[in-house]
């Protein structure tokens, strides 16, 4: 009896997986992108401070969502992120983690996120949240990602959507300025993800995705990406030339699409093999400063006079 007793803890399986990986199931870099591109929308929402219960719980509910969604791609996506090296270590494709885990994590994180903007924040922008989720969680990366190499364009209205849910959890409602903001990130992701894309390419087509580089070629990738860089430049000038922001923002996104198109004419002349990895992370930081700056020309300039 006493052999046996000892046995028994060795017969237990470990556990391979903890919160670690279910933190790594979140993308928590790329919601907390998203998470300032929202409260951006929250601040421009209002003349002054915007509501304070509906900033704390609509950035704690579309975070939530967002998390959920990540989580949803983690399950979908497990089979390639497996013939990736990029993903490869993805907590769900190396199989640190069951996929029954992973799929009640994103279903508890998008539920618990839906539900408290539904009842803390307003109906629509718990409506919006949810179908951003839907937009990517399904129809982006289980359908779109497999099929065409539109892919990002199209799937991009998903990953734009963040200003737009920050506006609509103050106001209630949809309106122009929120929709120029959408629009910046729209046309932003493409030179963006196209980026890391070339980067990738041959990890992409090893495991069958037809991302553009892919299809079209690396050629054809690079004068896509400076062309919509273009279109970026023109959309993120816009919120000047209407008067939703002031000339402390046009500065700034002069400077910062100065150095843009800078990266993205790098990569368009396709001679240094490290620019569009380059790119790729400058158009984050670029982002950023641009979202960062509409904020500073609201509060510390516009509103000070």
């Amino acid at each position: 009896m006493r052999n046996i007793t000892m046995s028994l803890p060795a017969m237990r399986p470990a556990l391979s997986w903890g919160w670690q990986e279910l933190l790594d199931l979140c993308k928590v870099r790329v919601v907390a992108v998203m998470l300032v591109c929202a409260a951006v929308g929250m601040a421009l929402a209002s003349p002054g401070l915007p509501t304070f219960s509906n900033v704390f719980f609509g950035l704690i509910g579309i975070g939530l969502t967002a998390c959920g969604a990540a989580a949803f791609n983690h399950i979908v996506d497990r089979r390639l992120d497996a013939l990736m090296s990029r993903t490869s270590r993805r907590p769900v494709a190396s199989k640190r983690l069951p996929v029954s885990v992973a799929l009640l994590w994103a279903i508890l994180l998008s539920s618990l996120g839906v539900g408290l903007l539904t009842w803390r924040v307003n109906p629509l922008t718990a409506l919006l949240t949810f179908a951003s989720l839907v937009g990517y969680a399904l129809i982006y990366t289980a359908f779109l990602k497999r099929v065409t190499p539109q892919n990002i364009v199209i799937g991009g209205v998903a990953g734009a959507a963040p200003p737009l849910l920050g506006w609509v959890a103050i106001t209630g409602q949809i309106t122009a300025e929120p929709l120029l903001l959408m629009l910046i990130i729209f046309v932003w992701t493409p030179p963006h993800f196209w980026s890391l894309a070339i980067y990738k390419c041959d990890d992409y087509a090893k495991a069958g995705i037809p991302m553009l580089p892919v299809t079209h070629g690396l050629a054809f990738t690079r004068l896509q990406i400076w062309l919509y860089g273009w279109l970026t430049v023109i959309a993120t000038l816009m919120p000047f030339m209407i008067g939703m922001s002031g000339s402390v923002y046009l500065i700034a996104a002069v400077l910062l699409n100065a150095r843009f198109m800078y990266w993205n004419s790098k990569v368009w002349q396709g001679k240094d093999p490290q620019a569009p990895f380059a790119a790729f992370w400058f158009s984050i930081r670029y982002l950023l400063g641009l979202f960062g700056a509409l904020l500073i020309d609201h509060y510390f300039i516009r509103l000070a006079w």
